[in-house]
């Protein structure tokens, strides 16, 4: 398990790696068959369903996230 943080950007992220930015907010997913579930902070509930060859914004920590991914089980995480 990888933790890292908003300077490590940009980032392959594993299903039990936890990413940390600068305000304390947290991303991390589950693996959902060929989706991905994002999840934001200490939420169970995801924000949104990622599936290969889409991509998600998030505005937290003060700048803008892209999370992307592909038929791997990883999730790209990237300021944009």
């Amino acid at each position: 398990m990888a933790d890292y943080s908003q300077k490590d950007l940009p980032v392959t992220m594993h299903s039990e790696d936890l990413l940390r930015l600068d305000n304390g907010t947290t991303v991390r997913f589950d693996v959902n068959g060929e989706g991905k579930d994002i999840m934001l902070n200490d939420d169970f509930g995801a924000a949104c369903e990622l599936y290969p060859g889409n991509e998600f914004i998030v505005s937290a920590g003060g700048c803008d996230l892209r999370l992307s991914t592909g038929f791997e089980d990883t999730v790209t995480v990237e300021a944009v």
